[in-house]
């Protein structure tokens, strides 16, 4: 399963780029606007950093305007990657984009019927979003367990990115219901390293070390 990074934040991109797992990044008007700075200037910045899918989203509700957006930001980087919300007209912009080669990820899905509309019109991902079905008391995970058992049934080629993720058993999960992709924020990504136990291990591999450097002191004076 690729790991994304779910963020517009450029200095948390480039700390934990350096650990060679960072596959891609997804952005959405929300995320640009906590950076407080200029949309076009932070898109290229990531894309500069990172040389996978770069999701950026247009803003605009209509779909002739969407295509409009869309063949703008595709030409900040090579690979920009168009992200669509799904509507009506984000689809038929979808569907437009998808047949002008232009790569596109189709956002805010909730269900299979969903899902499976956004893979038909030709969407190169799809993101079903699990923490915000969890919070209505609804299981996100099966909703991307039951879209990739489809999605391979019928051959689509759209890859399911496990969006909305909130804790460690989202990733556990997500990667054992066969998301492709999951997008992580720092703050969780931080944490997937860590565990009480590796910790209390290395303390006590120090202490350890730190005792025997000062047993062989002792000899080294006897």
């Amino acid at each position: 399963m690729k790991f994304f990074l779910d963020t517009a934040d450029v200095e948390a991109i480039k700390r934990i780029n350096k650990l060679g797992l960072v596959d891609g990044v997804t952005t959405n008007p929300t995320i640009i606007s906590r950076e407080g700075r200029n949309f076009e200037e932070v898109v290229k910045e990531i894309a500069n950093l990172v040389p996978g899918p770069i999701s950026a989203e247009v803003t605009a509700m209509k779909p002739e305007e969407m295509i409009r957006q869309a063949e703008q930001m595709v030409k900040w980087a090579s690979n920009i990657v168009i992200k669509l919300p799904m509507t009506e007209a984000g689809l038929q912009a979808n569907h437009y984009l998808t047949d002008e080669g232009i790569k596109t990820n189709v956002t805010l899905v909730f269900s299979v019927t969903q899902g499976l509309m956004a893979a038909k019109s030709g969407a190169t991902f799809v993101s079903p979003f699990v923490g915000r079905l969890d919070d209505i008391g609804t299981d996100g995970i099966e909703l991307v367990s039951k879209l990739r058992k489809i999605f391979d049934i019928y051959n689509f080629k759209t890859q399911i990115i496990a969006a909305s993720i909130r804790s460690r058993a989202h990733v556990e999960c997500a990667a054992l219901s066969g998301a492709h992709i999951a997008t992580i924020p720092p703050k969780l990504f931080n944490e997937l390293q860590s565990h009480p136990l590796t910790d209390r291990g290395i303390a006590q591999f120090a202490e350890d070390w730190k005792n025997f450097q000062e047993m062989e002191v002792v000899k080294s004076h006897e």
